[in-house]
């Protein structure tokens, strides 16, 4: 499924309960690491989309509160301006995470220019 540029896109990201990460981040209070959650919400973009991340770059993202076991994990994304697309996950009313993707530069040779492009991780 593919959506119109800046359409507002609502969709659930599920993480096993026996997720790998939870096990080693942390024992006894098990979170699951930010860049895990950060990679499963860029797949649900890119898919929701029909877009490749290859040629995007993460402009911002902030880890706001914890992902437990069992939390449901709500993402909205939108792409209000030419190049950028703004996301925010939510669990139940808690903001856990929100940030921005933005095209990378493109020199006249190819190469993106400056962070690593998405893709990458």
């Amino acid at each position: 499924m593919t959506v119109p540029a800046a359409a507002s896109v609502h969709s659930l990201i599920e993480i096993p309960q026996d997720h790998p990460a939870f096990a080693g981040h942390f024992p006894k209070f098990p979170v699951l690491p930010g860049a895990a959650l950060l990679d499963e919400a860029l797949h649900a973009i890119e898919s929701a989309r029909g877009i490749d991340l290859r040629d995007w770059r993460i402009a911002s993202v902030k880890f706001m509160d914890a992902v437990r076991p069992g939390d449901a994990l709500r993402l909205e994304h939108a792409a209000p301006h030419s190049g950028v697309i703004r996301f925010t996950i939510h669990a139940a009313a808690r903001l856990v995470a929100s940030g921005s993707l933005a095209r990378a530069a493109q020199p006249a040779g190819g190469a993106p220019v400056g962070d690593a492009p998405v893709g990458d991780a």
